[in-house]
């Protein structure tokens, strides 16, 4: 995407449909879950999502437990609220068979209604996207189950340590220039303050790029900057993903700086693997009929099936804003 192609980062929602659930010009009511939970002794959570313990996939760990296991399984206790999250957002620790960690669990109770996604809740859709993330191999997503917890069924996810070695590099970055420098990708023109803009860029990096397709597959309305969680060791999760699986083409993301180039091999193939699974009582076809509709699991098919057939990442509709607001 050239700077002359470029899409402005608008300075309000433009009437779209509203992150927090509210149709154009509604009200959301406050959530009596979040404010429950507001009341824990423990200081309430603020900031970037970190973890006790670094993510490891679902791999078995002390006494054969699985993180898995340990989020489905354990007692979970909530230490606090997360202020900044649009819906109820719990900051727990979780313990089982003497294995512990913190995690995230969103209630369905604290969930606002989102008017334009009537069927099923943002807690199964939390879910669907990691088991998206983990048939492709490249486990973009924190590990996620759905249980029942302190306020009925809900999203429980791994909370993700931060890298702390001093290695990690900006994905995001706001420049003067014109054009992005190398090893940099143009989103658009940012509206800076007294009527200024600036060139808002994105990494020209392997795990961004991975994710870009993951999101156009799962069709993910809501890719901001603070979804990104750069972990220990290079790795790179992604969070927040209520906001996907829609029938109707609703991508919205930061990361269009591949848009219209051509898709990895590696993608192309990762692709391949995942319609087999969706085809038929496939594996992945079987866990998400329990998680979205009929017609939510047959769009994430036609999604795949059209990214093969055009071998390139995807580039806007013009139907829908293509970047979040806010941005970050």
């Amino acid at each position: 995407m050239t700077s002359s192609e470029n899409t402005r980062v608008p300075s309000q929602m433009d009437g779209a449909s509203s992150r927090d659930g509210t149709p154009p010009g509604g009200a959301a009511g406050t959530s009596d879950v979040a404010e429950t939970a507001g009341t824990a002794e423990v200081a309430e959570v603020s900031g970037t999502v970190v973890a006790a313990e670094a993510a490891g996939g679902a791999d078995a760990g002390a006494g054969g437990v699985t993180v898995l296991d340990l989020l489905a399984e354990g007692e979970l206790t909530v230490l606090g609220r997360i202020e900044e999250a649009s819906n109820a957002a719990l900051y727990c620790s979780v313990t089982y068979r003497g294995r512990q960690a913190h995690c995230v669990y969103k209630p369905v109770a604290g969930e606002r209604p989102l008017w334009d996604f009537p069927d099923g809740t943002l807690a199964q859709r939390e879910v669907a996207a990691y088991e998206v993330s983990e048939a492709t191999g490249w486990s973009l997503v924190p590990p996620t189950v759905l249980r029942q917890g302190p306020y009925g069924e809900g999203m429980c996810q791994l909370w993700i340590e931060p890298g702390t070695d001093g290695a990690t590099d900006p994905l995001l970055a706001l420049v003067e220039d014109e054009e992005p420098g190398e090893g940099w990708k143009a989103i658009g023109l940012a509206e800076v303050g007294e009527g200024r803009t600036a060139l808002l860029v994105h990494a020209d990096d392997e795990r961004l790029r991975r994710l870009a397709v993951l999101d156009a597959v799962i069709n993910n309305g809501d890719r901001k900057g603070g979804h990104l969680l750069p972990a220990p060791e290079g790795r790179l999760y992604a969070i927040d993903h209520g906001v996907t699986f829609n029938v109707d083409d609703k991508l919205r993301t930061l990361l269009w700086g591949w848009a219209g180039e051509p898709l990895t091999e590696e993608t192309l193939q990762v692709l391949a693997r995942l319609e087999e699974r969706l085809a038929g009582a496939g594996a992945l076809a079987t866990r998400l009929a329990e998680l979205l509709t009929a017609a939510e699991t047959e769009a994430v098919r036609s999604r795949i099936r059209e990214l093969r057939r055009t071998g390139r990442h995807p580039q806007p509709s013009g139907q829908w804003p293509p970047i979040p607001w806010p941005p970050v």
